[in-house]
């Protein structure tokens, strides 16, 4: 894999997910410590970031503009991460589009991810965030 520091160099090469496109993505984040980490890892790869405070925040981004990628934290305060969800994939129902949704959480038992792809999400990342797990489970929702 390719070290976090040699990532922009590496776009448009075909090299650890290098050749994914420039996504728009949405970061459902209570936490501005982790909003600043997801922010700049993903800035760093030239993604564009929009920032969601919460669930509800989340919902309402969502639903005023595109995106291609939604990275969901579970636990938020106002509207936690499968609510929020939930509505997203209802609002995608009657115009028949599905974008990815990434759980981002510290639970990572085994029944915790089931629980959240049967809950409509594409993939899932653990908590402490490991920059290799992120872009290879991004890698993966857009390859799928």
């Amino acid at each position: 894999s390719v070290p976090l520091e040699e990532a922009p160099a590496d776009r448009g090469h075909g090299e650890s997910h290098g050749d994914l496109r420039p996504l728009k993505i949405l970061v459902a984040e209570d936490q501005v410590v982790n909003q600043r980490l997801i922010k700049r890892l993903l800035e760093k790869r030239g993604h564009l970031v929009r920032l969601a405070e919460d669930g509800a925040a989340a919902v309402v981004y969502f639903q005023s503009d595109h995106y291609d990628l939604v990275l969901m934290d579970i636990q938020m305060p106002n509207k936690d991460g499968l609510q929020a969800t939930a509505e997203i994939r209802k609002s995608e129902q009657p115009i028949g589009r599905h974008t990815p949704i990434i759980a981002v959480t510290a639970h990572a038992a085994s029944q915790d991810r089931e629980r959240y792809l049967a809950a409509g999400m594409d993939g899932y990342v653990s908590k402490p965030i490991n920059p290799t797990e992120l872009f290879a489970e991004i890698g993966k929702v857009f390859e799928g």
